[in-house]
């Protein structure tokens, strides 16, 4: 199991993300998204990520290159995963329930929380208006792009949305980091933890590293 510990930088707080970005540069944790664990799937992008905290958010800024480019998902709450996607997925140590926040390439994002796969609760209009985000690819929904392509994307997540007190955060939590584009000439399943299941699944808690904070 991999474990991280997560920099607390409270000069992030208030910035721009742009500007919060640059600065995670020399005080962020910086990890890769880089175990193939599924054969089928061998196709592997160049991708990290940058962890942070400050006193309110939890800051997450992506690094991608990899073949194609997709982004058909323009509005919050639609699915990502097709798309050329990252995501983050936690929960608490002592809870059965765990929280998804999916973004792909444009911004858009899916969120819910449940103890499982289905029955999932989404997050509804004024959750997603609390997770700020910046990314390089600034444009309107579009289809697959061929070629090989760069982008990045940084998100602020409050910690009242992952169900945690800012004032009083545990020692840890559970998570793991991922990044896919289902439906892309070149799929992949790439995870920062690995996961021991016969097929791609990323909503596996008992397959969660620990975050410290």
């Amino acid at each position: 199991m991999k474990t991280l510990k997560v920099p607390y930088a409270p000069s992030l707080d208030g910035l721009e993300l742009s500007e919060a970005a640059t600065r995670m540069e020399t005080c962020a944790l910086r990890q890769s998204i880089d175990v193939i664990n599924w054969k089928e799937f061998s196709y592997k992008p160049v991708v990290a990520f940058d962890i942070a905290r400050g006193d309110r958010e939890l800051y997450l800024h992506y690094f991608v290159r990899g073949l194609s480019l997709r982004a058909m998902a323009g509005k919050d709450g639609e699915f990502v995963h097709p798309d050329s996607c990252v995501e983050f997925f936690m929960r608490q140590e002592d809870n059965l329930n765990y929280t998804n926040f999916e973004f792909n390439c444009i911004g858009t994002c899916l969120a819910s929380r449940g103890e499982g796969r289905h029955n999932r609760i989404p997050f509804i209009s004024d959750e997603y208006k609390k997770i700020r985000r910046n990314t390089t690819v600034q444009s309107p929904p579009f289809a697959e792009k061929t070629g090989i392509y760069d982008w990045e994307l940084t998100v602020a997540i409050p910690f009242e949305l992952m169900g945690l007190n800012a004032s009083k955060l545990p020692e840890k939590i559970r998570g793991n980091f991922y990044k896919c584009a289902d439906e892309t000439a070149h799929p992949h399943y790439v995870t920062w933890n690995p996961i021991a299941l016969p097929s791609p699944d990323y909503h596996c808690p008992e397959h969660f590293g620990e975050l410290y904070f």
